[in-house]
């Protein structure tokens, strides 16, 4: 708040004032027995408006540390719900400062009741996907048991479609706990071969029914990561190249390793993303020209989580593409560095435990 605002609020007031001022000089000037010359008139109105200018300025002085306590507040917008108004000495700053108190109360049991709500649910969801797996489970059972019955055909629309079911209820396990990631994460030195192997067979059974070759180059590495969250990373990444490549098809998986950092490539022989949609892939619900199609079944959530895992977690992910050609989706674990030493800078190993630069 500046004098030149606080003037301005109380510019009715001072038009009140000047009003009262000129009737003042209108009474004295028609009083036939005044005797008060024209020059001593204006002088003393010219001190009266000095006496309101410096009455205003005392009056702002004064209110000058609640102002600057309400900037504060509002610049701090941070911490903006959690410090009150404090020291009002005015009926009308107690009355404000009561209201805001108030309206943090408020706020709090609000956020209260939503954080318990939230939780909840998230609690629900928990048990129910632990729930669910459990008949899928059984059901894959039972089309085992009569895979000789139904014919290769139906048995592999069966496992493909349970597994697509399994695929699902991951997806939302993990949406459920992407706001309480920090709870549930070790980070820690593993093996990239032996994170992506195990995503690999889980998606078997597609690579075989859709006749999808597989490359894996260069996997002899040790990095920085989480074993859970990366897999689950790399299994959304695989799907939907999986999803969007073409019969007899092939997909690659290989590292690139230089100076900056490594970097996990998943490319595939697919039906590439359109420019329009490539700044977009990553928001959440966004499925885009390729998963409208109703042989898809795109959710639009699995590159939004992929996408959020990963920066959890300290990695990148980019994405190249061409449509009719491909696409390249990029996991890039960044140098690290400890101790701001620059000789210390690390984020994977090869696979003889040496720091590749």
């Amino acid at each position: 708040m500046t004098f030149w605002k606080f003037t301005r609020d109380h510019f009715l007031q001072i038009i009140f004032w000047l009003l009262g001022l000129l009737l003042f000089n209108l009474v004295i000037w028609l009083d036939p027995s005044n005797s008060i010359a024209l020059v001593n008139l204006l002088y003393l109105d010219l001190l009266l408006v000095i006496f309101l200018a410096v009455f205003l300025f005392v009056l702002f002085w004064s209110r000058r540390s609640w102002y600057r306590q309400v900037d504060d507040r509002i610049t701090d917008a941070d911490n903006i719900l959690n410090q009150p108004l404090i020291n009002p000495q005015r009926c009308d700053e107690r009355q404000i400062a009561r209201y805001s108190e108030v309206l943090l109360e408020t706020h709090q049991q609000v956020l209260n009741s939503l954080v318990n709500e939230q939780a909840d649910q998230r609690e629900f969801i928990d048990s129910w996907v632990h729930d669910i797996k459990v008949p899928l489970a059984a059901l894959r059972l039972v089309g085992d048991s009569l895979e000789d019955e139904i014919g290769e055909q139906k048995y592999d629309q069966l496992v493909e479609e349970i597994d697509r079911m399994n695929h699902y209820v991951e997806e939302v396990l993990y949406y459920s706990r992407l706001s309480h990631f920090a709870n549930d994460y070790l980070i820690q030195e593993y093996s990239l071969k032996a994170i992506i192997n195990p995503v690999v067979r889980d998606n078997m059974n597609y690579f075989i029914h859709k006749k999808i070759r597989l490359e894996r180059k260069n996997l002899d590495y040790t990095v920085l990561t989480d074993q859970k969250w990366l897999s689950f990373i790399i299994q959304q990444i695989i799907a939907n190249s999986l999803k969007y490549t073409p019969p007899a098809g092939e997909i690659t998986i290989a590292v690139v390793s230089d100076r900056r950092g490594l970097d996990l490539q998943i490319t595939d022989t697919g039906v590439g993303i359109p420019e329009a949609d490539l700044s977009r892939i990553f928001d959440k619900g966004f499925t885009g020209a390729n998963g409208r199609h109703a042989d898809t079944h795109a959710t639009g959530l699995g590159l939004y989580l992929a996408q959020k895992l990963a920066q959890k977690l300290g990695h990148q992910i980019s994405v190249c593409s061409t449509v009719g050609v491909g696409t390249t989706l990029t996991i890039h674990f960044p140098l690290l560095s400890y101790y701001n030493s620059p000789d210390s800078q690390t984020s994977f190993l090869d696979k003889e435990g040496e720091y590749d630069d």
